[in-house]
C-alpha cells in the first residue's frame, strides 16, 4: 500500500469524516493538481502526497475546536490549508460554521473560490492580509507554515472574540517561537503532538493578552 493510500484510508476512518466529506476531498485534491499546473499551489516535491503531507495533517485539527464554535478564521490559506480541508468536514459535521480563508495572492484567491463552489462548501474568500481583517470576527483561528508564533499572537490578537482559541500548525522550532512570544505576550497554551510530524505539534492558544511594550 503507497503513502498516499495509506493516508487517505487513515482520514477516511476518522469518526468525523463522512463519506461525503471524502468525496469533497478527492475533488480537491483533482482540482489542487489541475490549478497547480497554471499556479504554485503546492511543491512538485508534495503533488503526490496531498493526503498524506497536506490533507491529513491539516483535519487532525479539527477536534481540537470549541464544540460552539461558528466563525472560524484561516490565516494564509495559500491553497486552503487547512481552511478548505476543515470546512469540507464542518460541511456534515457542524454545517453553522462559517470558514473564512485569507489570502493576500488573487491568484490563489481564485483557486479557493473555485475549489469551494466546485466541493459544495460555504467559503468566504478574503484577499488581504491579516493584518486588515475586522476586529473580533473569529471563535478560532488557524494557520500552518505562516510565521512565527509572536506574529500570529499580533494576527490573531486583533480578530479574535474574547473567548477565542488559536490552532496553529507548528514545527520542531515551536518551543523557541513560544519563548520569543512570551516575551511581548501574555497567553495560555497547550501541544498536542502532531499524528503526521514527528517533531511538529498543533500549538492551542488563547487569551492573548499584550504586553504594552509590543510595537
Amino acid at each position: 500500500m503507497s503513502l498516499e493510500t495509506e493516508a487517505r484510508e487513515n482520514l477516511a476512518k476518522r469518526p468525523y469524516v463522512s463519506r461525503e466529506t471524502m468525496d469533497r476531498l478527492d475533488l480537491y485534491q483533482q482540482l489542487t493538481l489541475k490549478w497547480t499546473a497554471k499556479i504554485n499551489l503546492v511543491s512538485k516535491a508534495a503533488q503526490g502526497e496531498l493526503w498524506a503531507r497536506h490533507f491529513l495533517d491539516s483535519a487532525q485539527i479539527w477536534p481540537l475546536r470549541p464544540r460552539n464554535c461558528k466563525n472560524w478564521v484561516d490565516l494564509g490559506s495559500g491553497a486552503g490549508l487547512p481552511g478548505l480541508v476543515i470546512a469540507a468536514i464542518a460541511a456534515d459535521r457542524s454545517p453553522d460554521l462559517q470558514m473564512t480563508v485569507v489570502e493576500s495572492d488573487a491568484r490563489k484567491c481564485a483557486f479557493l473560490r473555485t475549489a469551494a463552489r466546485e466541493m459544495g462548501i460555504t467559503v468566504q474568500v478574503e484577499n488581504c492580509r491579516a493584518e486588515d481583517l475586522a476586529p473580533d470576527i473569529a471563535d478560532v483561528v488557524s494557520a500552518r507554515a505562516l510565521a512565527p508564533v509572536s506574529i500570529l499572537c499580533r494576527y490573531s490578537h486583533k480578530i479574535l472574540r474574547n473567548d477565542g482559541v488559536c490552532l496553529f500548525l507548528k514545527g520542531k522550532s515551536c518551543g523557541t517561537e513560544l519563548e520569543q512570544a512570551a516575551g511581548n505576550w501574555s497567553f495560555l497554551a497547550d501541544k498536542t503532538p502532531s499524528q503526521t510530524d514527528p517533531e511538529g505539534v498543533i500549538l492551542r492558544m488563547k487569551d492573548l493578552i499584550r504586553d504594552r511594550s509590543d510595537p
